[in-house]
């Protein structure tokens, strides 16, 4: 018999009835820290003070108020997502077999446990201890995860798939996701593949597709995450992700439809919506941008995770539409429903701003705009399109100082997003040639600097050391097509003389896909495809040849 006398509970359910009831048999089994929440939102405040044993959490959370439609599984994947909860928690959906049975299979984030109603004190009693004996086979690889230790973590998940069949799967997937955070991709798409092999589960082709992607093997992402959707096409994050994919394949009005087909299948996600606007307005249809900002600007009003910036998209839009008299409404709805910071004067300042250029006023719009960049020092959590968004806007009020200084900033920072090529584009839309041919210059002499970098290396023999500088310089200039060819010539050296690679031959064939499909007559694709084959064919060779080791 398990002791729950020292565990902790919060009961999520708007249902007032039914969270006494749950309480009653929480008390029969000597749990007694309990608190409630009638919604999501109320449940984030309450997980944001204090951490909780058990969350025990209502499907349908639905109503009016600051439930805002959210459902459980969307209030799991917001703590997932903004990481409210540790990895460990033990959440568990309290739903309907119905239910149960639509979400189960399209879920990438599971809860712990699921528990159906009508149930009684002993199914609760049973599902909680099974709970905290999963929790109690998983907390070690956890605590090596929060100490930073993933490799010994992944050790120990390979270790233990075998010595726990009963967690195999849950063992392999914890290692695949560390693999992916340790931007080991290839070894990660290997690892959902293998996880498919036993069973055809959507968040394992979701993980290969993720890992796919993020190899830059664009094509082959779309096709997978086609079949998943295929074979699930109530598997929501696919869509986002297919989405995204498009987007980069420049199939801007494929992304909106995809977007479009998700939001009319789970209609609550504000993430969705706010990426659905910001494909809606770069394809030019500002009616479907207009109606999905507005929605996540009513969604979010009462969520713990509000962002200044939505009221600045929406506001776009209808700058886009012509409408200042319903711009100017939005900015002042910013300002009186949303508390002083400096990331909202950020945003109050960027909207009135804008409405100020619809209606004539040049130099109110520059004060207006001014007045956003000094405070954008202080400002947290602001996106690096908005900052794109604001040094754009810069430039068009002649505030050439406040745009150099962001766009250098967004290019510097590795996690910004933003390279010079996009920065470049972007100064040519606002038609300053000035400026382009600057960041041009500042490209070639990077890459310039990188590629003579990674030749000392060569010439030292520290083949991986020119590779990863050649790595590092494709992360920051992802678009210089000269930068392919002498970065796959490195990594077949690479491969060539110290041996075979998975991961990086995964990246050199990358990168000379995209050389074939910039330029199919490229003068140096044969030789390093020559090379390519037969440094695969030595590879094989060597593998057939000590059965043994290869095992």
């Amino acid at each position: 018999m398990h002791d729950y006398s020292n565990l902790s509970v919060l009961i999520v359910d708007p249902n007032q009835s039914m969270r006494a009831s749950v309480h009653n048999m929480l008390t029969q089994v000597n749990i007694s820290k309990v608190d409630h929440a009638v919604s999501a939102a109320t449940a984030i405040r309450a997980l944001s003070v204090r951490s909780y044993d058990v969350i025990l959490c209502e499907y349908d959370l639905g109503g009016d108020g600051d439930g805002a439609g959210q459902d459980g599984q969307q209030l799991l994947e917001d703590l997932r997502h903004h990481k409210v909860i540790s990895p460990w928690a033990i959440f568990v959906m309290l739903t309907s077999e119905g239910v149960y049975g639509k979400v189960v299979s399209a879920a990438e984030l599971l809860p712990t446990d699921y528990i159906l109603k009508p149930f009684t004190v002993d199914v609760l009693s049973q599902r909680i201890g099974r709970a905290l004996e999963r929790r109690a086979v998983f907390l070690p690889v956890y605590q090596l995860i929060g100490q930073g230790r993933a490799r010994d973590a992944m050790e120990v998940c390979l270790s233990n798939q075998t010595s726990q069949p009963r967690y195999a799967i849950d063992y392999a997937r914890l290692r695949a996701e560390l693999l992916a955070s340790l931007e080991r991709h290839a070894d990660a798409e290997q690892a959902y593949g293998a996880i498919l092999t036993v069973k055809p589960l959507g968040w394992a082709q979701l993980g290969q597709a993720r890992a796919v992607y993020a190899q830059g093997r664009l094509a082959d992402a779309e096709a997978l995450l086609r079949q998943l959707l295929a074979d699930n096409p109530k598997f929501m994050a696919a869509y986002d992700l297919l989405a995204q994919v498009l987007r980069e394949l420049d199939q801007d009005a494929g992304a909106k439809q995809v977007l479009e087909d998700a939001v009319a299948l789970s209609p609550h996600m504000v993430r969705r919506l706010r990426n659905l606007g910001d494909v809606a307005l770069a394809t030019g249809d500002v009616a479907a941008a207009e109606k999905a900002y507005k929605q996540v600007v009513a969604k979010a009003k009462y969520s713990e995770f509000r962002d200044p910036a939505d009221h600045v998209n929406l506001v776009r839009a209808l700058v886009h539409k012509g409408d200042a008299t319903a711009a100017a409404a939005v900015v002042r709805d910013l300002e009186r429903s949303m508390r002083a910071s400096p990331s909202v004067d950020v945003c109050r300042g960027y909207a009135a701003s804008m409405v100020k250029q619809l209606n004539g006023d040049a130099d109110g719009a520059a004060t207006e705009l001014a007045k956003a960049m000094d405070k954008l020092a202080e400002a947290t959590g602001m996106s690096s399109n908005l900052k794109l968004a604001l040094a754009h806007s810069c430039l068009a009020n002649r505030l050439d100082e406040q745009a150099a200084a962001l766009f250098d900033q967004l290019i510097a920072s590795p996690n910004s997003g933003v390279d010079a090529e996009q920065v470049i584009d972007l100064c040519k839309q606002a038609d300053r040639q000035d400026i382009v041919k600057r960041y041009t210059l500042g490209q070639e002499q990077a890459v310039d600097a990188a590629v003579r970098e990674a030749a000392a290396f060569s010439r030292t023999g520290d083949l991986r050391a020119a590779v990863s500088t050649l790595q590092d310089a494709l992360q920051r200039h992802p678009a210089h097509t000269g930068l392919w060819s002498v970065s796959a010539t490195a990594m077949l050296r690479q491969i060539t003389e110290l041996g075979w690679d998975a991961g990086l031959a995964t990246h050199c064939t990358a990168l000379m896909r995209r050389m074939r499909e910039d330029n199919p007559q490229h003068s140096l694709l044969p030789g390093l495809l020559a090379q390519y084959a037969s440094a695969r064919q030595k590879a094989a060779a060597q593998a057939s040849s000590t059965p043994a080791e290869s095992a």
